[in-house]
């Protein structure tokens, strides 16, 4: 025992002990998750990785290397802990391996020299254990104990590997709770996160035979054009059309035919988790997941004799290596045209305009459009040309602004307005598009997420967050004259509708009913344009799934509390 406690012993003991603890981190920081499991049982899990890789490999040395990716990502764990309330999940790594180096850089400005100090200690960390570990032969299992245990970890792989055992036969592993111990639990999530970008990669091939037998109601229907807009980052209360003192709506506000939605919510603010909730029919308790069995609306409209067209300005890392891509491959035509990230080399929105006015032309007459635009993605700054630059101080003024600065907190929230009111303006001129073409139209504006700006108090900004601010997002539909006439029943429902308490789940079946197009199973109470439309629970992700009608707005954060327990996520 003597020989334990040599100083460069109790280093590599207390490294490992260090990795080992995150759990119980995340639960005296009151993270979302941590109460999965009691704490005994997380510990018990723990230990038990610990002496199945020490009896493995018999001395630390050779499963040192193994620990590296918990080397790496621990500082990562504490920030998401600190400044997400939860730690590294499968949707995490996700947005890593989605997010472009030139993004990454934009967003932390000045802090970057602070990733590379990190990262450069953590490395110095990592290799001075390895070192001690090399050098002592103090941590070898060298007795006949050690056999005893490859033995039993071998019956209990064999027992698991089976298809069905009685209860009093099962060993008493619980790999869930296993995979969110730590450090070797850290690997389970790659191995999932592994397998869903694989899935991905399969999804199209898979659900190539999925049909929804969708058609228009009726023998006849003339031509038609659906828009649908996917706004980013946009925050209900920051348009003048919710009640915003500032005039960031000055174009939207004179447009006779639009009907602000007041009550819309999302069930999480990530961008590649919420748009497929919007463009499917995958339910909001499955939006953690990536992937989903059914295709979009695009393949509905698409069967229903549309020629649809999905126009972006989102980065595409791939046709089919994101959840958002996956869908968007459905479409006729694709475009992406964002080849700068999200950085200032980017385009601006307008950039969709003109390929929206081909789309809008195009002999087939019967079209759906989607538009994914930017809108108010950080930074703010690089969202809108000079001249809609009209709140001072703003993030134009500032080459590499550092978005954790509360001093610049007056230039964020300057920009962001500015951001909105270029939208606006944006969304404008699509009107104008459709109002040129003189065919009946539609258009459904959403945006995925809001965002958390430093509000009074508040220490959060942007978005990942569990806040009002993220979940009640800016809606409305637009309709032409002639849209107006053709479907005079479904205008009502939308006047009638538009107080109703909504998610991002009733947007599939809206379009669809938009466009008069029937299927089996549909569900027109789900649908805001609609008489038979019902009030559904509206889910969100606040520590657990939170039902947003029965929770509490804590703090000046508007941190989304649930009134009972939530339901856990699955």
């Amino acid at each position: 025992m003597s020989r334990l406690l040599r100083p460069a012993n109790l280093y590599l003991l207390l490294s490992y002990a260090l990795l080992s603890s995150m759990p119980f981190a995340a639960r005296l920081l009151g993270a979302s998750g941590a109460q999965d499991g009691s704490a005994w049982q997380l510990f018990g899990a723990g230990v038990f990785s610990w002496i199945a890789a020490w009896a493995l490999c018999k001395r630390p040395a050779w499963f040192h290397w193994a620990l590296l990716p918990a080397f790496l990502a621990l500082p990562v764990e504490l920030y998401l802990l600190v400044y997400y309330g939860q730690g590294i999940s499968t949707h995490h790594l996700g947005v890593i391996a989605e997010t472009s180096p030139s993004e990454a850089l934009e967003f932390l400005g000045g802090k970057a020299w602070l990733l590379g100090a990190v990262l450069l200690g953590v490395l110095l960390w990592f290799g001075s254990t390895w070192a001690v570990a090399w050098r002592s032969r103090d941590f070898d299992w060298a007795d006949r104990s050690r056999w005893l245990v490859v033995a039993a970890l071998g019956a209990c792989a064999a027992a698991l590997a089976l298809p069905s055992l009685p209860g009093w036969a099962r060993p008493p592993v619980d790999l869930a709770l296993v995979s969110r111990s730590w450090p070797f639990g850290l690997s389970a999530r790659g191995v999932d996160f592994y397998k869903e970008r694989v899935y991905l990669a399969e999804l199209n091939r898979r659900s190539a035979a999925f049909r929804f037998h969708a058609k228009q109601s009726g023998d006849e229907h003339g031509p038609q054009v659906v828009v649908l807009v996917l706004g980013e980052s946009s925050r209900f209360d920051r348009w003048s059309l919710n009640g915003y003192t500032r005039e960031t709506n000055p174009l939207l506000g004179k447009e006779d035919n639009l009907v602000m939605l007041k009550d819309v919510i999302t069930p999480v603010s990530a961008t590649r988790l919420s748009v497929p909730v919007i463009i499917s029919r995958k339910p909001a308790m499955q939006s953690l997941k990536d992937g989903f069995s059914e295709k979009s609306f695009l393949s509905a409209f698409k069967e229903a004799g549309f020629k649809t067209f999905w126009i972006s300005n989102q980065v595409s890392f791939g046709k089919f290596d994101t959840p958002v891509s996956v869908f968007a491959q459905e479409a006729d035509e694709v475009l992406f045209l964002n080849l700068g990230g999200v950085s200032g080399a980017s385009n601006l929105d307008a950039v969709l305009l003109e390929p929206l006015r081909r789309a809008v032309a195009d002999p087939a007459q019967k079209v759906l459009v989607v538009l994914h635009t930017l809108g108010s993605h950080w930074n703010y700054g690089h969202r809108y040309p000079k001249e809609f630059d009209r709140w001072l101080p703003s993030l134009q003024q500032m080459e590499k602004p550092n978005y954790t600065d509360p001093r610049i907190e007056p230039q964020i929230n300057n920009s962001y307005d500015s951001a909105i009111l270029y939208t606006d303006w944006f969304l404008a001129n699509v009107i104008g598009v459709l109002k040129d073409s003189g065919l009946p139209a539609s258009m459904l504006y959403v945006a995925d997420h809001g965002q958390t700006l430093y509000d009074k108090s508040c220490t959060l900004g942007f978005h990942g967050h569990n806040t009002q601010y993220e979940f009640h997002v800016p809606a409305f539909v637009w309709y032409s004259g002639s849209y107006g006439e053709r479907f005079p029943d479904k205008v009502a429902q939308l006047r009638r509708h538009r107080e109703a308490r909504l998610s991002t789940e009733n947007m599939f079946h809206t379009l669809l009913d938009m466009a008069d197009i029937r299927y089996p199973g549909e569900q027109l109470d789900r649908s805001f344009l609609n008489p038979a439309l019902k009030r559904h629970k509206r889910y969100v992700d606040s520590y657990g799934w939170t039902d947003y009608d029965d929770a509490t707005m804590r703090g000046d954060c508007r941190e989304v509390i649930a009134n009972g327990k939530p339901l856990k996520r699955r």
